[in-house]
């Protein structure tokens, strides 16, 4: 059986022309009308970081009123939250990129994200592991801690990094014990390590020893006193359980690099910035009390690398302004627009269409009506 079909000899360099105007016309429209989606549970992040903001306001005043001067080179922000580069009380040298980007109220509504990521309700139960590092990254967790009304378990370790809360009279465990004074939230730690390498703040002169056990003392902490690494992780673990009764964690968060949470900095490189809700590969081989977590299948939120956080988020690095609450792809993002998207193509199709398969296209044509088609057969 024979069929006989026309087809043109070759595709009009005109039509080529106008179907490739048409389509980069519909991507720089498409470019050009992006709009601005809100995103998911926007009214709770907002309230975390309006609280966070209260927060950073209450400790900043305090910082002033003690005397404890701002650097404005180390907290162009002038927030009152990044300490000295170095005091009797520091650990370690500290990333001044990281702290000065830490201190972003907004910081809140990223671990508001995460919770309901988590699916985790009113009531719920999260265990939390501090550093005296990143005294900013604290008070957002507590924010939004306070903001989804969950219940928590805090443990802290005190020594701080270079430009955390090292500031000898105003330690972590004294910022915390002020904003509960204040009101903003009843969250307090139940137990306080020193901190630093080894959780024993190894290296660290005895004055600089005794301030932080002083500062325990002061604010009415358990001590916990570690002797080796693995006696501290259960020890942690043993505190976790007893507070937590029958009542399961929903998830585990940690802030910073304390040596007991993390498992050193293998461990602490291991897990991924923001939230893992499964460990990755190797990770298990290291222990921790993250790890511990972990193997009980109880997800981690894990508030390190903190420029590559903000950076996900829409978050600046190195604010030189306080931050406003409200800032940031958390709350909401520049997304295509899915309707001019789908008409834009919808109508580059019909102009193929129309131009290829109809006798438009093929007047268009060059010899169009005189030859310019040839009659093909085939069987």
């Amino acid at each position: 059986m024979k069929q006989i079909y026309w087809r043109p000899r070759k595709v009009s360099r005109i039509l080529l022309f106008l179907m490739a105007v048409a389509s980069v016309s519909g991507i720089l429209l498409t470019e050009k009308f992006r709009i601005r989606r809100e995103q998911p549970f926007n009214a709770e992040k907002l309230a975390a970081a309006t609280l966070a903001e209260r927060a950073f306001s209450v400790i900043r005043r305090e910082r002033y009123a003690r005397g404890i001067p701002l650097e404005s080179n180390f907290d162009p922000a002038r927030s009152g939250l990044i300490g000295p580069y170095m005091s009797s009380v520091t650990t370690v040298p500290g990333a001044l990129l990281s702290k000065q980007t830490s201190v972003n109220p907004n910081f809140a509504a990223v671990i508001v994200h995460y919770l309901k990521r988590l699916k985790i309700k009113e009531g719920d139960l999260v265990a939390v592991g501090y550093s005296g590092s990143f005294p900013a990254l604290n008070i957002s967790v507590l924010a939004a801690l306070q903001t989804l009304r969950l219940r928590a378990v805090i443990i802290s370790s005190v020594g701080a990094s270079g430009f955390g809360a090292n500031m000898e009279n105003l330690l972590w465990v004294d910022m915390e014990r002020i904003l509960a004074e204040r009101h903003l939230w009843e969250y307090r730690s139940v137990a306080a390590s020193l901190g630093g390498i080894g959780d024993q703040v190894m290296g660290m002169a005895n004055g600089g020893k005794e301030r932080i056990r002083r500062g325990i003392l002061r604010n009415r902490l358990n001590l916990i006193e570690t002797k080796d690494f693995t006696q501290g992780i259960v020890q942690r673990m043993e505190i976790y359980k007893k507070f937590a009764g029958d009542v399961p964690y929903k998830a585990y968060i940690n802030v910073g690099g304390g040596t007991l949470s993390v498992g050193t900095s293998t461990g602490k490189a291991l897990y991924r910035p923001g939230l893992n809700r499964r460990p990755p590969p190797g990770a298990l081989q290291v222990d921790s009390v993250m790890t511990r977590f972990m193997k009980n299948r109880v997800p981690l939120i894990h508030m390190v690398n903190v420029p590559k956080i903000a950076e996900a988020h829409g978050l600046p690095p190195q604010p030189r302004t306080p931050p406003v609450p409200g800032e940031g792809k958390i709350f909401s993002r520049r997304e295509y627009n899915r309707y001019l998207a789908l008409g834009m193509l919808l109508a580059i199709i019909a102009g193929l269409f129309l131009f290829v398969r109809t006798e438009w296209g093929r007047r268009m044509l060059p010899g169009a009506g005189q030859g310019g088609q040839d009659l093909e057969q085939s069987v």
